[in-house]
């Protein structure tokens, strides 16, 4: 038994496929949906989806928030942005959270604090990601 799952973002689609299960970073903590998960809609925060296929491969894809519709048969990712975990640029992560630090020493406005915080979770989940890709890939 597998649940469609399709990822996209306003680039465009970046997985459509079956899944065995589906893990997502909620607003409130991660969630696992398997097939005839019971409906349900809520945001996301940065981190990875995990899919795991119906042959027991895991894919990963780093999404910078969004939200998740599931349905019984159908997972829906609307991500603000999504990349695939093995194409993350690491360098990039690295630079984007020294940026948001620095921002955060020196700025006073709220939305600059707020902008730099969320800054700095996006980046931190990127190199979270990058890290778990690196572990799965020794095994």
């Amino acid at each position: 038994m597998s649940i469609r799952v399709d990822i996209v973002s306003a680039e465009g689609e970046i997985y459509s496929g079956d899944a065995a299960m589906v893990f997502a970073p909620a607003i409130m903590g991660e969630i696992g949906i398997a097939p005839r998960h019971a409906p349900l809609l809520t945001n996301l925060k940065p981190g990875e989806v995990r899919v795991q296929t119906p042959e027991g491969e895991e894919l990963m894809f780093f999404v910078s928030g969004g939200s998740i519709e599931v349905q019984p048969h159908v997972v829906t990712v609307l991500a603000d942005t999504a990349i695939r975990a093995k194409d993350l640029d690491e360098k990039a992560a690295l630079e984007a959270k020294r940026h948001a630090e620095e921002t955060l020493e020196t700025q006073v406005g709220e939305i600059d604090v707020a902008h730099a915080r969320a800054e700095l979770a996006a980046a931190m989940a990127q190199l979270r990601s990058l890290e778990r890709l690196r572990k799965s890939a020794k095994r």
